[in-house]
């Protein structure tokens, strides 16, 4: 028998194992997830951002003002933005979600989790941020940040899941990458409208207003009057 037979033979056992392990993971956290109890909101933004900064304390308000409305919040369980968010939903008594992922470096849960997941696969993750999701509310950050918001304009602009709200806090951080959406617009490379998508504010206030607006009933059912 050649090796080449041998290596292959050898190859497909630890690919069924992996096969399980992913499944194992959306297994747990769809049961895990399904089971909480609010309207939950996924806040992204970066897991460099000090404490002392203004946008960690825009973070922490949005996460406070989510639970007082009540909403459950979902982050990616790591510090700076994420740690923020869940930190003023759990003072507030609210719904504290961290999707925690496997990093060798940087990624290390906050103690603001009142449901935590633990994740290898950043798929998986993904997946679970926009199931479980009725709106996503986007704080400056890095290439993840990035990520995760393009993977919630591509789902909503290929209708793979319901249209739901995306919020962008912080213009000046945010206006440069819609002045490049427009370009994309001009070059007939997105849809007119697909910048519609994004709604961009500049507070934590602001974005629960248009948040709210979106909802014209509240996440328990209650009519928002106005």
């Amino acid at each position: 028998m050649s090796n080449s037979s041998m290596s292959n033979r050898d190859f497909f056992p630890a690919e069924s194992w992996r096969i399980l392990r992913i499944m194992s993971e959306f297994v747990e956290s769809f049961d895990t997830l399904a089971h909480a109890r609010e309207m939950s909101v996924s806040v992204f933004g970066s897991a460099r951002t000090p404490e002392d900064a203004p946008d960690y304390k825009e973070a922490y308000k949005m996460g406070k003002l989510l639970a007082e409305n009540g909403y459950g919040v979902i982050t990616g369980g790591g510090n700076g933005i994420m740690g923020a968010a869940n930190k003023g939903a759990f003072e507030a008594d609210g719904q504290s979600i961290g999707l925690n992922i496997e990093l060798p470096h940087e990624q290390r849960p906050n103690p603001f989790q009142t449901i935590s997941l633990a994740f290898r696969y950043f798929f998986v993750r993904k997946v679970c941020f926009l199931k479980y999701s009725a709106a996503v509310i986007v704080f400056p950050g890095g290439f993840g940040t990035l990520d995760e918001l393009g993977e919630v304009l591509t789902m909503v602009q290929t209708r793979k899941i319901n249209p739901i709200p995306i919020i962008l806090v912080g213009k000046n951080f945010w206006e440069g990458m819609t002045e490049w959406f427009k370009t994309m617009e001009k070059e007939g490379l997105i849809s007119p409208g697909d910048i519609d998508l994004i709604k961009i504010v500049d507070t934590a206030d602001e974005a629960m207003a248009y948040l709210l607006e979106c909802h014209k009933y509240g996440p328990r059912g209650t009519v928002i009057e106005g």
